[in-house]
């Protein structure tokens, strides 16, 4: 399920940080900062650096080749901007989504310059086979840009392709997406960040050098994986805190425009935003079952009632829950009132949700968090991440959902 959490922000004083002078000598530290240089060019890459041979550009870089079969190390670098892919990291399970290098029409799926897609089609294949299978599977390792100027990375940590929960589907699946009326394919790959805080220097020499990956000084995690396809990731709850309008909202202009063709398409038909709040919930809960749509309430919203179920098709129970949305344009939050109403409505062992394309109040988060109300927020920013991750990324995409989905009657 969607939860309203964020990560709490470590102050940049107290953050591990590796220089640009000390980068070559550096062990890879979870969530330390690496500082890029200063000349304003490529060399200014730490991750060239840090990881010699894997180059300085691209979110795909590798030491060996991928059509060759060769590969000894290879570095999976985002970026958090491309808002068409939205590489996203959850940190509370551990478990990382990429997508490939095939991002635009003209060419094939697995005919990219840098060969990434070629590498994901075939360390994921290997995954699932032999242990000997999976120690020919690259050490991956991953690094984000930290913050919106210069050329710093954090190293997020290792990963394994695949996860614990995830089915092979889940794991690699090829994706349709249309450009200028123009169709293509490209991955979406899962990997799980495994649970060890520092990789040290001499593995990293030892696996450019050609070294066998579970020499050295290989990490325990590592070694499991490849042995027996055993997943230890690195589980890290967050702690709860209270969002801010600016935090509950788009940050960038496009997912602002996104938000907006939603209010606009149900301008003063705000009742008919339920079904579309239900579909919102369905692409953050999967499990959801049958919901049923209810009469229209005094406050001019709609509310609907509905099962998410828990466990295996053979033995599923349903939790009931009851959901409530709110159509709201961004400078009228959602408030005590509101948030009352639902908490009413909810029975012992059920749930709410609350759907809005605006934001959530202090007093509002306040209340559900501090008295424990089982109550999932949803506000406008994880409304676009929502679509997003199902691949809706522009106004376009939104208002052809939108039209096909809930028609004007």
């Amino acid at each position: 399920m969607l939860v309203d959490v964020v990560t709490m922000t470590i102050p940049a004083t107290s953050e591990p940080q590796v220089t640009f002078a000390d980068l070559e000598t550096a062990d890879l530290l979870v969530d330390a900062l690496y500082a890029g240089g200063t000349s304003g060019n490529t060399g200014d890459d730490p991750i060239s650096k840090l990881i010699k041979g894997v180059g300085n550009q691209g979110g795909f870089r590798h030491s060996g080749s991928p059509t060759k079969g060769t590969v000894k190390l290879a570095v999976l670098y985002t970026s958090g901007s491309d808002v068409d892919w939205p590489d996203h990291l959850d940190i509370e399970t551990g478990t990382f989504t990429y997508y490939g290098d095939n991002k635009k029409p003209g060419q094939g799926l697995h005919d990219t310059p840098r060969a990434g897609n070629v590498l994901l089609r075939d360390v994921f294949a290997a995954s699932h086979g032999t242990g000997d299978d999976r120690a020919k599977v690259p050490p991956f390792l991953l690094f984000e840009k930290a913050g919106h100027s210069g050329r710093a990375v954090r190293f997020r940590g290792l990963l394994a392709p695949g996860g614990p929960t995830l089915t092979s589907d889940d794991e690699l699946a090829a994706i349709w997406r249309t450009t200028s009326g123009l169709r293509f394919q490209n991955y979406r790959s899962r990997f799980t960040v495994l649970d060890h805080d520092r990789l040290p220097r001499s593995w990293i020499e030892h696996l450019l050098d050609g070294g066998d990956p579970l020499g050295g000084e290989c990490p325990d995690v590592w070694r499991t994986w490849v042995e027996g396809r055993v997943y230890r990731p690195l589980l890290a709850p967050t702690t709860t805190v209270i969002r801010s309008k600016a935090e509950q909202l788009p940050d960038d202009a496009l997912g602002a425009a996104m938000l907006e063709e939603i209010r606009e398409y149900f301008r003063e038909r705000e009742h008919a935003f339920e079904a579309c709040a239900v579909a919102i919930w369905r692409l953050v809960a999967r499990n959801t079952g049958p919901v049923d749509l209810t009469r229209p309430s005094r406050d001019g919203g709609r509310d609907a009632v509905g099962t998410y179920g828990v466990g295996p098709t053979s033995s599923r129970i349903s939790i009931d829950f009851a959901l409530e949305a709110k159509c709201y344009s961004v400078g009228n939050s959602v408030g005590v009132r509101e948030i009352s109403r639902l908490i009413s409505r909810i029975r012992h062992r059920n749930f709410g949700v609350l759907v809005t394309t605006s934001h959530f109040q202090k007093q509002v988060q306040e209340e559900v968090h501090e008295d424990g109300h089982p109550i999932v927020l949803i506000a406008g920013r994880d409304v676009i991440d929502a679509l997003r991750h199902n691949g809706r990324t522009t106004v376009g995409d939104v208002r052809q959902w939108l039209e096909q989905s809930f028609p004007k009657v």
